[in-house]
């Protein structure tokens, strides 16, 4: 059974700002799940709505199988942690912890017990008497964590707990936090714009663009198998490659993909084959993550990109290189900004340009699309950057500035997408 249960939800803002656009999503009993999205795209706002923090504008909202849009946020059972701790400054980490079995008139002896147990869980049995102010970044969110956890809550909220700490203590933080949510096996609803937190922590992640729901699913299935070109490049911790290429069946031998000055045959055997043959004709785009690309000798007999290195980069364990190649790249296609309804949320054409990756992987959802013709990818501009190939060369830089280069492509991870950003080929989920 689901504990918390998104169908169809809005959030509309007094003004017409559209925070939440007919969300639907589950989280299971137990199920640790991640809300990943750039800053402003609503997931902050999302968890309000689950706290009782925020109304839902239209949809409905389940709370371990009963409707909660009316619930007062004391009745739902839920503990949040927030990004800044929120912690009572007057009062000490005993006296925080402590507060919310205080409310709930709790036995003083069992509190007294309660509250010494969980403060040597989270290391911080030392601090019990101590007040807030003097306390560092990291134990200030322990005893945030503290004083939800001590609710024993069925649902944990956790919006950004870890965004104020530096990357020593967001590492650790991040480890307690999963064991410790684990061991309890209570549900919890995380929030992060950091995807190494989100890859790390998740059971399930939920990704959001724009209020707009844009893939979810395992870590693995996101980040190996993305539904949308925004979920690719958003899960990419060096810029993912986004590359124009018109698709072509010469005497219908096998699919090409013409990228201008190069091109990738994909013969008919690949299972990918027949659903990119459906553009043939017109341009999509092609996801390359850098390590799917590598240099290879003049004897490398697979797909290759020439070019000259522009740049080389160090990232400490590995180099990466800028390689123009002469190849049209293209920017992250993103639904239109949710802005103003002039009625019911479920006439917001925001969001439309992802459907067709939710509608794969959800079949039946939502209204059928009215045919329009399809966009041509932006062209990227403005920057050198985005006009390169990004390459990861290793962790010892075999090229040079300047230098003439062949790039080896692995062929096998090409990651295709439709000029409205989702999947051509639809991903397993």
């Amino acid at each position: 059974m689901s504990t918390v249960v998104l169908d169809n939800v809005s959030k509309i803002y007094p003004g017409g700002h559209l925070a939440i656009d007919r969300m639907s999503l589950s989280a299971d009993k137990g199920e640790f799940l991640v809300l990943l999205g750039p800053s402003g795209c609503g997931k902050s706002t999302l968890l309000r709505m689950i706290a009782g923090l925020e109304e839902v504008t239209s949809g409905d909202l389940w709370l371990g199988g009963a409707l909660a849009n009316d619930l007062a946020p004391r009745d739902r059972d839920v503990a949040m942690v927030f990004q800044n701790g929120a912690l009572y400054p007057h009062r000490t980490v005993r006296g925080n912890i402590s507060f919310p079995l205080e409310v709930a008139k709790i036995a003083p002896e069992t509190v007294r017990e309660r509250v010494t147990q969980l403060s040597k869980a989270l290391r911080i049995g030392e601090t019990l008497e101590r007040r807030p102010g003097t306390l560092s970044g990291g134990q200030r969110q322990r005893v945030a964590m503290g004083r939800a956890i001590v609710r024993q809550p069925s649902l944990f909220l956790m919006d950004e707990p870890l965004s104020n700490l530096d990357a020593g203590m967001r590492t650790e933080l991040r480890m307690e936090i999963s064991s410790l949510v684990r061991s309890l096996g209570v549900t919890t609803v995380y929030v992060t714009h950091d995807q190494v937190e989100a890859l790390t922590l998740a059971d399930r992640i939920a990704i959001i663009n724009r209020g707009v729901l844009q893939d979810v699913g395992t870590p693995t299935q996101v980040y190996n198998d993305p539904a949308t070109a925004f979920t690719a490049a958003f899960l990419s911790s060096q810029q993912l490659n986004l590359l124009a290429a018109t698709v072509r069946a010469p005497q219908n031998r096998f699919i090409l993909l013409d990228f201008g000055p190069h091109q990738i045959t994909i013969p008919w055997s690949d299972p990918r084959a027949y659903a990119i043959s459906q553009y043939v004709g017109h341009q999509i785009i092609v996801g390359l993550r850098p390590d799917c690309l590598a240099p290879v000798p003049e004897t490398f007999d697979g797909p290759v990109f020439l070019g000259r290195v522009r740049a080389l980069e160090y990232h400490g364990h590995e180099w990466l290189a800028h390689v123009e190649s002469g190849i049209p790249t293209v920017t992250v296609p993103e639904p239109p900004a949710p802005d103003r309804h002039a009625g019911d949320p479920a006439a917001s054409a925001s969001g439309g340009r992802v459907m067709t990756a939710l509608r794969r992987l959800f079949p039946g959802i939502g209204p059928a699309p009215d045919p329009e013709p399809e966009p041509e990818p932006e062209q990227a501009g403005g920057t050198h950057r985005r006009a390169d190939l990004i390459v990861r060369v290793g962790s010892r830089p075999v090229w040079r500035a300047g230098e003439r280069v062949r790039v080896g492509v692995d062929a096998g991870r090409l990651m295709l997408f439709a000029p409205d950003g989702s999947r051509i080929d639809p991903p397993q989920r």
